[in-house]
Formats: structure tokens, C-alpha cells, sequence
């Protein structure tokens, strides 16, 4: 080959690596045809280059093993002609594709054997590849020191100062370090301007993360989204990013969509081999079966990615693997010696590595294995580690920092201390919360509050005082609706109308009797997630409402009435009782019982519904009766109130659903908390708006409820098909007085959101109807199951009711259960003759209700149904 040609090809395959580093995708196709005219002309030095480059953009898409294949070959020729500095390269190369496979120790081999041979960049490129190295065992502080001296640097070529400032990044967050961690981001970002899609992509992948570790958890969805689109863009593998993807769901509790994105990583490594982050893909899949209550599975997940870190060597990753398969075998009630030794390992190593996050959890595991063996003393030294090395950290790690000391506390007796840390823990937890987006997201968020609310009750309740204990109920009930965002459907619309047209098509699938309705189902699910991802990422805040609440002032609001709030402690029902001059705390036993009666009370109500012949109906008349009997035996006799009083009941998890009106022989109107009653109270007495008076398609009997009703008001709008769409009614709804909707109702326990009222066109979704802040001031819906909400860890619920009660409605009438809507019309035209003469929703329903002929089963079931809430 003539000598300027030779040279020619030389250079570029030199051009290509360099571009193949900065557009792996773009310049793949350059760099393989490269490899081939090399090979054509015989030019020994542009092959093993050109092999080289080919070798990086395999690996760019995760192809490491057909990279591995190339470097080799590359290798050889190299080593074969005397070619040092290039095989220097190569070895380089090598070891970085090594190091994805998991062959850490022959990485180190490579890069060893490279040192003497590399100089001047390709010398800088082995220093940051045996910095990664350190990084990924776990050597932080090693790492850290090789990247700190490359950045010193001032003839560090551009794009490995990106990389290596990217990678610093990773390290101090990890520390602890966050806002070191974003100025070396902003440098980073700068190299990835000038260099090309790949770091750009992969600095947004780290700028989210960094942003996840620090707990700003929607500022970290919205860059992995945004990192999401870079790589996609240039058609990189997403493998990675969703591990982190998982990561960012399980902190915002989101655990079937971090499932799902965990579930992906190990499958896309899984099928391009790449056992280092399919490892940590692995270990994601462990935590998350123990997270969705699934400890034999959890087990198994997390001793494959044990065993997977153990043959790679990684300390750090291999001790988080062994802590899961001690929290599996605590699940499973299998845990003993050897577990408690295994975790207080995994804490030290943790901690020594600087790796603080799962250092506290660690050191909390092994303080419950160490207190469940009656080892107090030991117990109680590491759950003061977790506490010491929590202080300071992003508030979900403080968290566990103060459940680890409220422990320690109750292990010690010292109950005010206990009482303290919880108190701290949710304040942090409140100060979380309200950084949250959607109202999905804090109902989620409190669940990081559930063992710390159940520890400050359990204390609370050893006082034996009311006050205390309700003071405590208080603090965590409800907590997620104190706070709004003001109302925004800006860019969802579309969304909203293509949700709408999916419902068309399962109707229309329905009517026909089609059997395969999978398409449809599926872009239902498609478009709802869209919806819910749009809200987690929101940059809008919520204004939080006042929720602190004196007895004296509570007393003076209730005006003569009882409230009764219930709570839930390790399976044990109680209930304070708050009256006009005393307080009273009552234990009412198990609530398995309670629980079993509502199931049957439920089941007799949904088959009184029903065309069954006459015995059935008998049978469920009876079965219905008896759970009314003994749902209000076991709930509010043992309260000993006078049968006529009027009450404010607060329910606990579990409770919401129970058909409270039919349970006492006085008015009775509930409310998430009795903060929020009291907050209704005051929107009670604001100035009155328009009513809406709105029938929904295919209920006749919505049709004769809303024109009956319409002879009691002067001058209501009245929206009825086809005039009664989605967003006709939240607008009409928006500011009213008071608004009636008779109309189908949907509810979703897998996602109360997309709970909707059946309108002309499709549903209004409970989502919907928040995002718009439609919240009349009263509103009656008279649909089947409105009043049902969903129960979250850490005492919230999530519902219509309480969704307008936030946005700031007054007062509702809800039904909890299937109801006939021609049994319904007699009972809401009572209703509105009592509000026209000032009643409240539950006096109104209270004198309706008495004059209900309860022969018929499904007016007795109407009887049953309706519930009311708030003061107005």
C-alpha cells in the first residue's frame, strides 16, 4: 500500500474512534467499513484502530460481548507487529468492556498491562478507566482521588474532563455531597456541548440522579424523561436508566411502575449480556419484591445478584445484596444469629465506604434483628449508628434516622423521646410531602410515615389520655389533602378527550359482545399513564392549609356535636370520643371483626341489587340487617351515646366505606380528618353560588331525579345529554353553591384518579375534576359507589370525597355502594326540600331517610348507600 495512502486510512481510523466516542450510533456503520478496507489493504496498524472503534460503538449498545470478540483480534494484531502505544489503546478499550461484563479482575489485568504502555491522552483515558474501576467496587475515596487529580489538569482533553467531572459527580452525591455533585455536572455539561449526544445524554441521566438521591424527586423524573428522549434520539440503549427509573418510583412509593422499569433493565441486559448492570438491575428486582410483600421472591432475586457481585468482587454492592436476603428471611420469619451478623457486616462495609444511605438502613436492619433477639444493648448501638450517620442526609434517609431512634427510645423506655424523633421524622416527612406535585404522589409519601405515626400512637395511648391520643391521630391523618396546587389542565386536555374517545370504543366493544377488547385496554392503560406521569413532573407548588386544631377551638366548631375518631394500632380498634364537656378513649377489641362484618354487609347490599328471586332476596334482606346490627354493636355501642346525637365521625383505614348514616338513629357526617370538618366549617359560611343540576346518559331515572329536583330551585342550570359532557360540567360545577349529578359512577381501586362519573361524552375523572379545581361548595352525587375511596399507608385515602373536601368543598352526599337510580329519586328530593329549608347534607339526609319505605330491597339499599361529609 503506497505510503501517503497507508496514512490516509491510518488517519481515518483514528477520525473514527474519536467520533465513534462522541456519536456511537452516527459513526458505527463509518467505523465497521473501516475494518474492512483495513483488512482489504492489509494495514495492520488502521485494522487494530479501526477494530477499536468498531469495538466502542458495540459497546455503546451494549453489543460487549461482540466488542470483546474485536478487541481481542485487535490485541493480537497488536502485540503480533509491535505495535505498544496502539495495544496500550486497545487495552485500555478492553477494560472498560471488561469491566461491563463483570470481569473486573481481568480488567485490572488490562489496564495493568496497558500502564507502561499509554501516554499522553490515551494515559489519561487509562486513569479514568481504572477510576471507574474503584468506583464501581466501591472505592470511592480511590476514585475519587484519580478523578480529582485528571481534573487538575489543564491539558485534559474535553471529553474525558466530561466524563470524569460526570463521574465525580456520581461519587459525591453519593456522599452526600449535592451541591459539589450539581457544579460538577454544569462543567460536565459544558464538555458534552462541544463534544457530542452521547455524554449530553449521559450528563442528563446523572443530573436526574444526583437530583433523586438529594430527594427532589420530580426534578429527577423530569431530567430522566428528558435523558430518556437524548438516548432515544440517538439510538442508545435505555438499560440504565431504568434501574434509576426504578430507584426514582420506589422513593415516590410508585412500586408497580418501579417493578415494571426494573423488570426492563433485567431483561435488556439480560439479553445483550452485560452482567454488571444487569446486577444491579437484579438487586432493584430484590428490594421491590420485598417492598410489594414478597419475601420468597425477594430471596431469590437477591441472592442471584449476590451471587453475581461476589464473582465480580464488588464489596459494597455484594453487602446490599446480602442485606436484602436478611430482610427476605426477617419477612419470612427465618432470620437469626448468622442474619444479624450478615447485616451488622453490611453496615460496616457500607459505612466504611462512604456509601451513607444504605449504611443507615443497614445499621436499622440489624437493630430490629438485634432487638427481636432481645439483644437491647447491641440493638440499641446500631440503631444509634443509623441515627448519627443519618443526620444531615436527604430527608427519606433521615427518616429512617429517626425511626432508628425512636426505637432506640422505646427499647430504653424513655417514652418523650420517642414522642420527639417521631415528631421530627414527620415534620421532615411534611416538609417532603409538600414538594410533591399530585395529590397521588403525597398520598403515596406518607406511607414513609406509617411506622413512626403507629410508634408516637403507641406511646400516646400509654398515657391514657384522649386528647393526646386524638392530638397524635391528628397529626398523621390525612396529612397528604392539607395541601393543593392550583388548578392546571394546561396541555392535558388532548389527553383527556383521547381517554374519552378509548372509553367510546370498550363501550362500543361491550354492546357488540366482542371478546378481544385487549387493544383497547391497552391504550386505556397508555394514556392514563400518560396523564400520571404529565403530574409528577409538575413545577407547581401546593399551598398548604393550616391542620394544628386545639380541643377547645373543636368543641366550639362541633356546636353540641359528638365527634368519634377512630385508630388503628396493631390490629386493636379505638376510639376517642369528644362531646360538649368531656373526652372519653375507648378500646373496641379486633378489627378483623369489624372487618368481616362490613365484607358480608357489602356483599348482602350489592346482591339486594340484583333480580334475584324472593328467597335470595330474603336471605340478603337478612345477612344485611344482621351486619348493620352488628357493625354498629361493635363500633358504637360500646361508646355509649345517646342514639339521637348528632356525630362527626372520623374513620380509620378500612372504615371509610361502611354505610355510617344507617349505623346511629342520628345525623352523621364524616370527614378524612376532624381538621378537615372544622375546614369545612369555615367554607360553609362563604357566599353561596349557582346550583347545577346535572343528568348523565343511559339512567332514566338520573333523567325524573334531576327534573323533580329542578321544581325545588328558582333558576338552576340544568345540563342533561347530550348538553352534560365532561368539561361542560366541571366548568358549570366550578364555584357553584351546590350541585346535584345523577349520573353512572366508576370506581378504580387500582387508582382512585381515574374514578369517574360517567358523563354525555365519557368519563369525568376524579383526575379531571382536580386538575380543573372543580369544588362546588355542596355537592350531592348520586352515583353508584361516589362516596368509596381508597385506603394508603399512613392513614390517607384517596376518593372524590376527598379530593373536592381539598379543593375546598363544604359538604357532600355520597353513595358507597351499587344503588337502583329509580329507588333514588324519592330520597334526593327529601334531601334538597331540607337544604332549601338551611339544613345541613347530613340533617337533610337524616330526615330523608326516615321517610324511605325500606320494604322495597333497593330502596332499603338506597337507605343504606348514602353517606354525608364535611359541615356544610
Amino acid at each position: 500500500m503506497e505510503g501517503e495512502c497507508a496514512a490516509d486510512l491510518l488517519a481515518r481510523a483514528d477520525a473514527a474512534y474519536r467520533r465513534v466516542d462522541a456519536d456511537p450510533t452516527h459513526f458505527r456503520a463509518d467505523a465497521a467499513a473501516l475494518v474492512l478496507e483495513a483488512r482489504r489493504a492489509g494495514h495492520s496498524e488502521a485494522l487494530v484502530v479501526a477494530l477499536r472503534a468498531e469495538a466502542w460503538a458495540e459497546r455503546a449498545r451494549l453489543a460487549d460481548t461482540r466488542a470483546r470478540v474485536l478487541l481481542n483480534e485487535a490485541a493480537g494484531l497488536a502485540r503480533r507487529h509491535r505495535l505498544d502505544e496502539r495495544l496500550g489503546q486497545v487495552l485500555v478499550t478492553r477494560a472498560a468492556v471488561n469491566h461491563e461484563l463483570g470481569r473486573l479482575a481481568a480488567a485490572q489485568r488490562d489496564l495493568d498491562a496497558a500502564a507502561g504502555l499509554v501516554h499522553d491522552d490515551t494515559a489519561r483515558q487509562h486513569d479514568l478507566q481504572q477510576a471507574a474501576l474503584h468506583q464501581n467496587i466501591g472505592r470511592l475515596s480511590h476514585a475519587a482521588a484519580i478523578y480529582v487529580g485528571l481534573l487538575a489538569r489543564e491539558d485534559l482533553p474535553i471529553e474525558l474532563r466530561g466524563k470524569v467531572a460526570n463521574n465525580l459527580a456520581l461519587i459525591e452525591a453519593r456522599r452526600g455531597s449535592f451541591d459539589s455533585a450539581v457544579r460538577l455536572l454544569d462543567e460536565a455539561a459544558k464538555a458534552a456541548v462541544e463534544f457530542g449526544p452521547q455524554l449530553t445524554a449521559i450528563v442528563v441521566h446523572s443530573r436526574g440522579w444526583v437530583h433523586v438521591q438529594a430527594g427532589r424527586l420530580p426534578e429527577g423524573l423530569r431530567l430522566f424523561d428528558a435523558a430518556a428522549r437524548l438516548l432515544d434520539a440517538a439510538k442508545l440503549p435505555l438499560g440504565e436508566l431504568y434501574t434509576e427509573y426504578a430507584e426514582a418510583f420506589t422513593d415516590l412509593r410508585l412500586l408497580p411502575e418501579a417493578a415494571a422499569a426494573a423488570a426492563r433493565a433485567v431483561t435488556e441486559f439480560q439479553s445483550t449480556g452485560v452482567p454488571l448492570m444487569g446486577a444491579d438491575a437484579q438487586l432493584r428486582v430484590a428490594q421491590l419484591a420485598l417492598l410489594s410483600g414478597d419475601p420468597t421472591r425477594s430471596l431469590a432475586a437477591a441472592g442471584v445478584a449476590a451471587q453475581m457481585f461476589r464473582g465480580q468482587h464488588r464489596r459494597a454492592w455484594l453487602a446490599r445484596s446480602e442485606l436484602v436476603v436478611v430482610e427476605a428471611q426477617m419477612a419470612r420469619r427465618e432470620a437469626g444469629a448468622a442474619e444479624l451478623r450478615t447485616a451488622r457486616s453490611a453496615a460496616a462495609v457500607l459505612a466504611g465506604l462512604g456509601i451513607r444511605s444504605e449504611a443507615v438502613h443497614a445499621h436499622l436492619v440489624a437493630g430490629r434483628l438485634a432487638a427481636a433477639a432481645g439483644r437491647r444493648t447491641a440493638a440499641v448501638e446500631s440503631l444509634g449508628q443509623a441515627e448519627t450517620l443519618a443526620r444531615g442526609a436527604p430527608i427519606l434517609i433521615r427518616l429512617d434516622g429517626k425511626v432508628a431512634a425512636a426505637l432506640a427510645s422505646r427499647l430504653q423506655g424513655h417514652d418523650q423521646d420517642v414522642l420527639r424523633h417521631c415528631r421530627a421524622g414527620l415534620r421532615d416527612l411534611a416538609r417532603h410531602r409538600m414538594a410533591l406535585p399530585s395529590m397521588e404522589l403525597r398520598a403515596l409519601a406518607s406511607g414513609h410515615g406509617a411506622e413512626l405515626g403507629r410508634l408516637g400512637l403507641e406511646v400516646s395511648l400509654r398515657t391514657g389520655s384522649p386528647a393526646r391520643v386524638m392530638d397524635w391521630m391528628e397529626r398523621t391523618r390525612a396529612a397528604a389533602l392539607s395541601a393543593v396546587e392550583p388548578p392546571v389542565l394546561d396541555g392535558l386536555e388532548d389527553e383527556m378527550a383521547a381517554l374519552r374517545a378509548v372509553h367510546a370504543e370498550l363501550a362500543e366493544a361491550r354492546q357488540a359482545g366482542a371478546d378481544d377488547q385487549a387493544a383497547a385496554l391497552t391504550k386505556q392503560r397508555e394514556v392514563e399513564s400518560r396523564v400520571r406521569r404529565a403530574t409528577w413532573v409538575r413545577r407547581e407548588h401546593a399551598a398548604v392549609a393550616e391542620t394544628s386544631l386545639d380541643p377547645a377551638r373543636l368543641r366550639r366548631e362541633l356546636g353540641g356535636r359528638v365527634l368519634v375518631e377512630y385508630g388503628v394500632l396493631a390490629g386493636e380498634l379505638i376510639a376517642v370520643v369528644l362531646a360538649a364537656r368531656r373526652s372519653r378513649l375507648v378500646n373496641l377489641g379486633a378489627i378483623a371483626a369489624v372487618e368481616e362484618q362490613a365484607r358480608s354487609l357489602m356483599f348482602a347490599l350489592r346482591r339486594l341489587t340484583r333480580p334475584w328471586h324472593a328467597g335470595a332476596l330474603a336471605a340478603a334482606r337478612t345477612s344485611a340487617e344482621f351486619g348493620l346490627r352488628r357493625l354498629a354493636e361493635l363500633l358504637l355501642a360500646p361508646l355509649r351515646l345517646d342514639e339521637q346525637s348528632s356525630l362527626v365521625v372520623v374513620p380509620a383505614r378500612g372504615l371509610h366505606r361502611l354505610p355510617w348514616a344507617a349505623l346511629h338513629g342520628g345525623p352523621v357526617s364524616l370527614a378524612p380528618s376532624a381538621s378537615f370538618w372544622v375546614r369545612t366549617r369555615e367554607v360553609a359560611s362563604g357566599p353561596e353560588g349557582p346550583t347545577v343540576l346535572v343528568a348523565g346518559p343511559d339512567l332514566p331515572g338520573a333523567a325524573r331525579e334531576i327534573q323533580a329536583v329542578r321544581r325545588l330551585y328558582p333558576d338552576p342550570v340544568v345540563l342533561a345529554p347530550p348538553q352534560s359532557t365532561g368539561a361542560a360540567v366541571a366548568t358549570a360545577i366550578t364555584g357553584a353553591g351546590l350541585a346535584h349529578l345523577a349520573c353512572h359512577g366508576d370506581l378504580r381501586a387500582d387508582n382512585p384518579t381515574f374514578s369517574a362519573l360517567r358523563m354525555s361524552d365519557g368519563p369525568l375523572t376524579l383526575h379531571e375534576l382536580d386538575s380543573r379545581g372543580a369544588a362546588p361548595r355542596r355537592i350531592v352525587l348520586a352515583s353508584c359507589e361516589s362516596g368509596a375511596q381508597v385506603d394508603y399507608a399512613g392513614d390517607e385515602v384517596i376518593g372524590f370525597v376527598s379530593a373536592l373536601m381539598a379543593r375546598g368543598t363544604a359538604g357532600l352526599l355520597a353513595s358507597t355502594v351499587m344503588v337502583s337510580d329509580a329507588e333514588t329519586v324519592e330520597l334526593m328530593c327529601g334531601v334538597h326540600e331540607s337544604l332549601r329549608r338551611g339544613a345541613s347534607l347530613a340533617d337533610a339526609l337524616h330526615r330523608s331517610r326516615s321517610a324511605v319505605d325500606r320494604a322495597d330491597p333497593r330502596a332499603f339499599v338506597s337507605w343504606c348507600a348514602f353517606n354525608a361529609y364535611g359541615a356544610a
